[in-house]
């Protein structure tokens, strides 16, 4: 069993190069608007759907970790700037550290612009139906950017499973064949 944890601002490209991913290997893609898309349109952006949302994808996790899958892609936004998120990811590895399973760190980076121009692409809104509404959507991404540090300072992460990939002039499959060389998946 294997774990992918690919991380980074929105519209970076974590879905696409999970999806990517996914194809040339045998892990399973789990993106973080899995969970979202399900429950927003039953409890908008609350408390209750965060912990919802939260409870979820623990128990997702939790039965990967226990499975016979060959691994698991999970794509999520992690704020360095932020004890909790630290403390989110710390959970979610826990869950395949306990079972033994070997866990990748993968963070993506991009230029503000880039990431605009990826916020709109038919893709990503197909993937994603919270993210349809662009201009909630770019505000939320630029607004963020004031208060959230979504990318990580060097040497932050001292993972010995750890890749950074500036994928800004990068094909989503050009990047998921780099992981996958990288971490021999």
């Amino acid at each position: 069993m294997k774990f992918v944890l690919l991380f980074g601002p929105q519209a970076v490209g974590k879905m696409t190069v999970g999806q990517e991913l996914a194809k040339i290997t045998d892990l399973k893609c789990f993106h973080n608007h899995m969970t979202i898309d399900l429950l927003v349109p039953l409890f908008g952006y609350s408390s209750e759907m965060w912990r919802l949302c939260h409870l979820i994808r623990e128990e997702i996790f939790k039965t990967t970790a226990k499975s016979d899958l060959y691994g698991m892609i999970f794509t999520t936004v992690w704020a360095f700037n932020d004890r909790k998120d630290w403390d989110s990811v710390e959970k979610i590895c826990q869950i395949f550290r306990a079972e033994g399973i070997e866990i990748y760190f993968v963070e993506l980076e991009a230029p503000v612009e880039e990431r605009l121009k990826r916020n709109r692409t038919v893709h990503r809104l197909q993937h994603k139906p919270t993210k349809r509404n662009i201009a909630e959507s770019e505000h939320h991404l630029l607004s963020t950017m004031e208060t959230m540090r979504l990318n990580s300072l060097e040497g932050e992460i001292t993972e010995k499973n750890y890749l950074r990939i500036d994928n800004s002039s990068m094909s989503a499959k050009a990047a998921a064949l780099t992981i996958k060389e990288r971490f021999q998946l």
